[in-house]
């Protein structure tokens, strides 16, 4: 494994050399977000900063509606964003591609409440979430379900905190008792009020009852660069995925990167939130069926999650 890395750390550093352009001689864009996904991107990041050659750029972004808005009029090369967000472009006929899944879940159910210990000890309990009808939502309520707990009579469910970050505040200042929410705003959290504690990892939980991980992040690339110049998009892929195992296997390293380039504040904010942070980079074309479980979850339980249809085979690269 030590000497393949070395050997694809040498691959990198031809790739972004000062003398390696991309074959259109334009200015290819990566659109990333801040948090988990640009975590597991952090040495490619570094990796670009530090050649001469700015043919290659990476723009990470706060919110994943920023990066849709760069797919839909085409400014992105490259770009993350959720599965089911992805599911909905393809739908709409935007010409992108998913190429891999990077980030494994990243939501955790936490708060206050320490005392919980299975899902039966939910009942009666009032639980915030953000974003009604989304991802996290509806993955939730299927948990729910499938622990035996029904969300519309056995649970309060609260969504008065519109976004991740007002949720992670109210939290924080306990206002809200648990709260459902995703890497890193659970390190930040637990390091501001130390009373605050991730009671359940919802990947794992996920993993328990429909036996296969929560495929939640895409990385998506544009379908004309894919016809245009396959090489560039295949060296990237491999970056990204050098970068990943990187940062999974040099965390002490990697901490110093995330906190350079401004993913997370502290050090030790983000040495605790990479390994809850499940960065994995997998090729879409391998994992094919499990991507297509995941999505059938939120089409069964609303189909307008993934735009109303579960996509075709022209989804994967």
């Amino acid at each position: 494994m030590k000497n393949r890395l070395v050997i694809l750390f040498l691959f990198i550093t031809i790739l972004f050399g000062c003398n390696n352009q991309p074959k259109s001689k334009q200015i290819i864009t990566i659109a990333t977000l801040k948090g988990p996904s640009a975590m597991g991107m952090i040495k490619l990041i570094d990796s670009l900063n530090q050649t001469v050659d700015k043919s290659i750029r990476v723009e990470i972004l706060n919110e994943p509606i920023q990066v849709r808005k760069m797919v839909i009029d085409g400014t992105a090369d490259f770009a993350i964003l959720p599965t089911t967000m992805a599911a909905i472009l393809f739908n709409r006929g935007v010409d992108y591609k998913l190429s891999a899944i990077p980030v494994w879940g990243t939501l955790y159910l936490f708060g206050t409440d320490t005392t919980i210990t299975n899902w039966e000890m939910l009942r009666g309990k009032t639980i915030n979430l953000m974003a009604k009808g989304m991802t996290p939502d509806v993955l939730f309520k299927n948990l729910l379900i499938k622990n035996g707990v029904n969300p519309n009579t056995d649970v309060r469910l609260d969504y008065r905190f519109p976004t991740h970050i007002d949720l992670a505040n109210a939290v924080a200042a306990g206002q809200a008792t648990l709260g459902v929410i995703s890497e890193p705003l659970v390190s930040l959290v637990m390091e501001r009020n130390s009373n605050v504690k991730a009671i359940f990892d919802l990947n794992a939980e996920w993993q328990k009852v429909m036996d296969m991980p929560i495929a939640q992040t895409a990385f998506l690339v544009k379908g004309q660069l894919i016809k245009t110049d396959k090489e560039l998009v295949d060296k990237i892929l491999k970056s990204y995925e050098y970068s990943t195992q990187w940062v999974n296997q040099n965390p002490d390293c990697a901490v110093e990167l995330i906190v350079k380039y401004d993913i997370l504040p502290s050090v030790e904010v983000a040495r605790n939130s990479i390994p809850r942070s499940n960065l994995h980079f997998v090729r879409a074309s391998s994992i094919q069926r499990e991507i297509e479980l995941y999505l059938n979850v939120f089409y069964q339980m609303n189909p307008d999650i993934v735009g109303g249809r579960l996509p075709d085979e022209n989804f994967y690269q």
